[in-house]
């Protein structure tokens, strides 16, 4: 089954807890503190693989979660950190968080990885917190929560050339007589109810080529089967317009097209353009040259026309080098575009950044990465741990600036938005 757009939820694993715990051996007296530290959570990890042709496996998996990081144990023992979970996608799958609608990934390359969800870092033992003033600490740190998010996978076939047409102009055809797809065949619209590719070789260059469902008036918006499938041409370097010759009315045929592509995207109206008359072996040179005539005036980018029989292989081979000598064009015009474009490098918000305002009577709200990271961590059903909190937030000046702001004692802070902690000032 042919399955190119899917709705899951990835979570990442949580840290595990570090640990409060004092060496107690036989004549060792006061051993000191020994708790390990919690291992880190696994990360939710997306690799594209040519392997792959459809989303169909993830239909019924509506939950990918990665392995949680074990606590820490005495004797400094470390707790054993979660395994990664690594998802085999289709090349040319598309990763949107639901929430926010940010594209998280693109991944268009065999091999490429992307980090979707990162586990939790794990909670420190007392063991770390021992100093020359602090001997013997009863603090430890709870596992940071690994990222948990909605997520929609979008597959977009990435091909050199996208056939289109209305339905039964002879695109499937077309493919079956200048690659190895065997696509199905058949006198009568929407004989092509999903995408399909196809190697074609031609001087020592190979190109990719998509066919997908015909488009009628109107597809854009939801009518017939090409609105489902537009998106798999999005990505196309070159388009291939087929028309067919014995169309009542061949310039409506070369607008309607068009006009859906606008309608669904500037980009994929913008894309060069062969225009190609199919099925001429039912007429005569005559009938093609007036049917030229005809679409001449209306061509949109005053694309080359070029008179083909799939059936006769009439003229293909005048075809593919066209469609190569567009794609090789593009090709080294995005490597030079490459070349001469000067990577722009940004200063990313400190970690130790951080904001303090006054959100309510005798209520203060803190964000900024470390402070929250910190927070999240922090055991608040020990009172130890709530005391290191309130000693960090001294030692990065946040304090300070609560103070200026005008806290007094009993008044709450809450840390992070959404909350990842609150103490009592």
């Amino acid at each position: 089954m042919f399955v190119d757009i899917v709705t899951i939820t990835v979570a990442a694993g949580d840290g595990g807890d570090g640990i409060v715990s004092f060496r107690h051996e036989k004549f060792v007296d006061k051993g000191g503190p020994d708790g390990g530290d919690g291992g880190r959570g696994g990360d939710v990890l997306f690799m594209a693989t040519r392997n792959e042709n459809t989303l169909a496996g993830f239909r019924y998996k509506k939950l990918l979660q990665a392995e949680h990081g074990q606590s820490g144990a005495h004797r400094k023992k470390h707790g054993r950190s979660g395994k990664n979970l690594t998802v085999a996608v289709p090349i040319g799958t598309s990763i949107v968080d639901q929430a926010t609608g940010e594209l998280i990934a693109d991944l268009t390359e065999d091999e490429q990885v992307a980090l979707v969800a990162k586990g939790g870092t794990g909670g420190f033992g007392n063991a770390h917190f021992t100093s020359s003033v602090r001997q013997a600490p009863r603090i430890a740190e709870k596992g940071e929560k690994g990222e948990n998010r909605q997520i929609t996978l979008e597959m977009k076939l990435v091909a050199d050339v996208g056939l289109v047409g209305l339905p039964n102009a002879g695109k499937s055809t077309l493919l079956s007589v200048i690659s190895n797809a065997r696509p199905e065949i058949a006198n009568y619209p929407f004989t092509t109810t999903v995408p399909n590719l196809g190697v074609v070789d031609t001087d020592n260059v190979s190109l990719l080529v998509a066919d997908i469902p015909g488009l009628i008036e109107g597809a854009s918006t939801g009518k017939g089967l090409g609105d489902e499938f537009l998106r798999h041409v999005s990505r196309c370097k070159v388009l291939l317009h087929l028309i067919d010759v014995t169309s009542n009315d061949i310039a409506l045929a070369y607008t309607t097209i068009n006009t859906e592509l606008a309608d669904y995207s500037s980009d994929l109206a913008a894309k060069p353009q062969i225009v190609v008359l199919t099925k001429t072996e039912l007429v005569d040179d005559e009938i093609i040259t007036m049917q030229s005539d005809l679409l001449r005036p209306v061509l949109k980018q005053k694309e080359a026309i070029i008179a083909v029989s799939a059936r006769a292989h009439k003229n293909i081979k005048q075809l593919l080098h066209a469609a190569q000598n567009k794609v090789v064009t593009i090709d080294r015009a995005t490597e030079a575009q490459k070349a001469s474009t000067l990577p722009i490098v940004t200063l990313e918000q400190r970690d130790n950044a951080w904001k303090a305002v006054q959100i309510g009577p005798g209520s203060y709200l803190v964000t900024g990465k470390k402070i929250e990271s910190f927070a999240k961590r922090t055991d608040y059903a020990n009172v130890h741990g709530v005391m290191r909190l309130r000693d960090i937030l001294n030692k990065m000046g946040i304090t300070k600036e609560l103070l200026r702001l005008g806290i007094a004692y009993g008044d709450k802070i809450t840390i992070g938005n959404p909350s990842c902690g609150e103490v009592e000032y």
